[in-house]
């Protein structure tokens, strides 16, 4: 069983080995990852960020990874998560208001007030921004990937629960 040591944090390091896409035109399309993980324990810092430096066992590509402190990381994933609830909120009084405004019927030459269109914007934004939002809180770990799109295309670095 891994235990959390105070003032630190356990990541994955993801290596891809491979990343198909199969199927087509008669046969539904499937995208079949494969990969292998190697966990890390990174010591936080006490305030701000530092660099880290950690190997990818699979290749031996050393990656860089910025490691936050644990106020700035839980302050990081507490505002994903209210921006999340924010958008839970608009997404709900936007379509009340776009079912409400699009139902009536008009009289000939009166068109639906300003904001209708700006309602239904809001709906698909927040339909789209919430759940993104919220699994961005419930993730974050603050444990970056740093380094060129080359090896940010390779490898992940991805959060491990404890257990």
């Amino acid at each position: 069983m891994n235990r959390p040591i105070p003032g630190t944090v356990q990541v994955a390091v993801r290596h891809i080995l491979s990343d198909q896409v199969s199927g087509g035109i008669f046969r539904p399309r499937t995208r079949t990852i494969t990969w292998r993980d190697s966990p890390f324990r990174v010591r936080r810092p006490q305030s701000g960020r530092h660099t880290v430096e950690l190997t990818c066992p699979v290749c031996d590509t050393s990656l860089l990874a910025e490691v936050a402190d644990q106020a700035r990381t839980r302050r990081t994933a507490v505002l994903c998560l209210v921006l999340a609830a924010v958008c839970a909120v608009v997404l709900v009084a936007a379509l009340g208001y776009a079912f409400h405004e699009g139902g009536r019927t008009l009289p000939e030459g009166q068109s639906l007030p300003v904001l209708f269109p700006v309602s239904v914007i809001a709906v698909f934004v927040t339909f789209v921004a919430g759940p993104v939002l919220y699994l961005a809180g419930r993730n974050h770990n603050g444990v970056s990937l740093l380094g060129p799109w080359r090896e940010r295309r390779v490898h992940q670095i991805k959060p491990v629960r404890g257990g």
